[in-house]
């Protein structure tokens, strides 16, 4: 059971898309999920017009490539996000500094990704979610239970109708549970789903390198939620408390090794990627392996390519028999 192995295009997005696809194919990578900016993918052209998504289909054609997802990380954001001006670089640069218009065209750009998707061949649409409450993690000034309570409340009645858009076209989205999302670690995923009422439509991409520098272990939020684990990043980072560094960061930027941790290339961090496997073997997922190559002290060719090494090295398949029946007697 080889599961096939992508890379996301968002850290590439720099690259024109047919470019990017000539590399990751001499990496040595079976496809991509494609990120929805730069030039990789417009969700309204794919979505409206069949001879645009023909167009990206044919490029991955031409390269051998194949896709199982898209990603829609950045739009997504733009949906639940209490806005500042960092939200203006994920928006059209006409909507800057108007938190309205922003939101009403991630809600519209999030509905086209479910046509998109489809016309595209593909039935998962990775990405974010966004957070009204998430700049108030830390209860200083005190965040009140209130507060959380409307936040997850207002989730719901913002993405209630993008999910009735995905179920029109029999797409699921899967929420990456990373750090200024509404769910963010173990027990907010759980209750965001709880919010949802256990909406098939919603489950989760999975990515290990934003749970481990948190304290989770990341097998085990793949155990527990197992049914809900519609995709799967490969993504390592490494923990380097040193007696200054904090783990929240110190406002130094990602890369420099006074950080209390870092994202790393695959193999080079804290991950314990063989339970990882373990658990997917044991849920039965045959879904991609998707590269998300994010690691700012190594050249990210070698790295991507390095990593696509590395993931089908340890990648492997569950035994068919127990490793005892040879012991028994006739």
């Amino acid at each position: 059971m080889a599961r096939p192995v992508t890379i996301f295009t968002g850290q590439w997005a720099d690259l024109p898309f047919e470019v990017l696809c000539g590399k990751v194919k001499s990496f040595g990578y079976d496809g991509v999920e494609i990120a929805c900016w730069g030039d990789h993918l417009d969700l309204k052209k794919a979505a409206t017009d069949p001879a645009y998504a023909a167009n990206r289909q044919a490029i991955l054609a031409k390269h051998g490539l194949k896709t199982w997802a898209i990603g829609t990380h950045l739009v997504g954001q733009c949906v639940g996000d209490l806005w500042d001006p960092r939200l203006d670089g994920f928006a059209p640069s006409q909507y800057a500094g108007q938190p309205e218009k922003i939101r009403a065209w991630a809600i519209q750009d999030m509905k086209y990704a479910a046509a998109a998707a489809k016309n595209l061949g593909v039935s998962v649409v990775t990405g974010f979610m966004g957070s009204p409450v998430w700049k108030y993690w830390y209860s200083f000034p005190q965040t009140s239970e209130q507060m959380v309570d409307d936040a997850f409340k207002e989730i719901v009645d913002l993405w209630t109708p993008i999910f009735d858009e995905f179920d029109k076209y029999g797409i699921k989205f899967a929420l990456e549970v990373h750090p200024t999302e509404i769910a963010y670690d173990y027990y907010t995923a759980e209750r965001l789903l709880k919010e949802f009422n256990y909406r098939p439509t919603l489950g989760f991409n999975f990515d290990p390198s934003h749970l481990i520098w948190q304290g989770v272990t990341p097998h085990i939020f793949l155990r527990d939620f197992a049914k809900y684990i519609y995709h799967v990043h490969m993504k390592d980072a490494a923990v380097t408390l040193d007696g200054k560094a904090g783990i929240l960061g110190s406002h130094i930027t990602f890369g420099d090794t006074r950080r209390g941790w870092n994202f790393r290339s695959l193999g080079h961090g804290d991950v314990d990627f063989e339970n990882i496997i373990r658990e997917l073997n044991a849920m039965n997922y045959q879904g991609p392996l998707s590269v998300e190559w994010e690691d700012s002290g190594m050249e990210r060719e070698y790295g991507a390519q390095e990593a696509c090494e590395f993931v089908r090295k340890v990648d492997f398949s569950p035994s068919n028999v127990a490793f005892d029946d040879a012991l028994k007697k006739d």
